[in-house]
């Protein structure tokens, strides 16, 4: 399937043909380390560059190399590379990227562990990492030099919601030869599609939305064929190993196939949630692309199909009212992660965002009372309810 076809045809059709698997109407499942060769010669050319073919299931394996197609079509990329996790997908496109000397531009809000890896891990070995508030361009035109090698993001940011103009940073970037790499996590390829904004590499912590279950931890990147090449050989073969496991690479491919009817039930859900949470006397802020109050609904609008599902927000007693609020709620589960059928909540400042110190948290837009959550796919009906229930005020009426 072409990307001419539409977007559920791509994730469930792409790059398989029954028939030439025995009819099997699902991809088998290819569980080997290593792969026999025809003829030493074979092998060599293999090994060389010179033929197609799997070696090790270290550097490719076929029913991993199903999923890089699905997800390099879906993405509007020309190839794509399954990784053991979304933090291996990070490091391997960074230490494949960068060098001593170079800089990296980021955003002011990261996902607590890609923080922790570029101010713990890159910035150790003399790359320097410079964060801008990129909810403005001009921000990033002042910033970039001819020692930008990479412009990171995520866009919408995790925990606070923060949103980036993909376009233009885009074009920004690449007037000083920087690459443009997105994480797409939040919004996966059925709302947002960097690459068609002008984004060079794309990655995923798969484990979110594109699994949708909870059950399977996994990275995906998209790029060019040359990129991802390099990104294999280089940042996942050598640097990282961090490998996706055939397996894992099963339950992706699967999780694929529903992700448009997923994410269509998720943000209607959402949607509503949002709305029950803005007119809510107990909250303050709500953080939520779909919202007319979002300070970036202009910049939603431009490159997101939909506003996804994911909703941050503050309750007006703090901190310790968040943890009261958190600690009565019945079906919504306390829980890191996102994008699973269950809805989940958390508190980014003590759990995923907790490697920034207080003073970073509040330099990056991180509050000690911002309340991170995830709508999941039950009865909205039922979403509200535990909410009302457990908020510390009664709702009030729409009179």
């Amino acid at each position: 399937m072409t990307r001419s076809t539409g977007f559920a045809t791509r994730a469930i059709h792409h790059a398989y043909n029954p028939l030439e698997n025995d009819g099997a109407l699902t991809p088998p499942l290819h569980l080997t380390s290593t792969f026999t060769f025809e003829t030493a010669e074979a092998g060599g050319e293999m090994f060389a560059g010179e033929r197609e073919g799997h070696i090790y299931s270290r550097i490719s394996n076929p029913t991993c190399d199903l999923l890089e197609q699905r997800i390099a079509v879906l993405e509007g990329a020309e190839a794509g590379l399954a990784l053991s996790s979304g933090m291996g997908a990070i490091t391997a496109v960074l230490w494949t990227l960068l060098s001593p000397g170079d800089e990296v531009i980021v955003d002011k809000t990261l996902y607590g562990c890609t923080f922790a890896f570029m101010r713990h891990g890159l910035a150790k070995w003399g790359v320097t990492i410079t964060h801008v508030d990129m909810t403005d361009p001009e921000n990033l035109s002042a910033a970039v030099s001819d020692k930008t090698r990479v412009v990171y993001f995520e866009t919408p940011a995790n925990p606070n919601m923060r949103l980036v103009d993909i376009a233009a940073s885009a074009e920004i970037a690449h007037s000083v030869g920087a690459t443009v790499v997105v994480d797409n996590t939040y919004a996966s390829p059925y709302l947002t599609r960097p690459i068609e904004h002008g984004a060079d590499i794309v990655l995923h912590s798969a484990t979110k939305y594109l699994g949708g279950h909870g059950d399977v931890v996994a990275g995906l990147v998209v790029g060019t064929a040359e990129q991802i090449a390099e990104i294999r050989l280089v940042g996942m073969k050598d640097m990282t190993g961090a490998v996706m496991a055939p397996f894992n690479a099963m339950l992706i491919l699967r999780g694929l196939k529903t992700l448009n009817l997923r994410l269509d039930r998720h943000c209607a859900s959402a949607k509503v949630v949002a709305g029950f949470l803005e007119a809510h006397p107990a909250v303050g802020e709500v953080y939520f692309p779909g919202l007319e109050s979002f300070a970036q609904h202009d910049v939603a609008q431009r490159q997101m199909s939909q506003p996804g599902a994911m909703i941050a927000f503050e309750i007006k007693s703090g901190l310790s009212g968040g943890i009261e609020f958190m600690n009565r709620l019945s079906m919504i589960q306390r829980a890191v992660s996102l994008g699973d059928a269950e809805t989940l909540i958390q508190h980014p400042a003590s759990m995923t965002h907790s490697t920034y110190t207080p003073e970073e948290r509040a330099e990056h837009g991180i509050s000690d009372g911002l309340i991170r959550l995830s709508v999941g796919l039950e009865d909205v009906e039922d979403i509200l309810a535990d909410l009302e229930q457990a908020l510390p005020y009664p709702a009030r009426s729409a009179a």
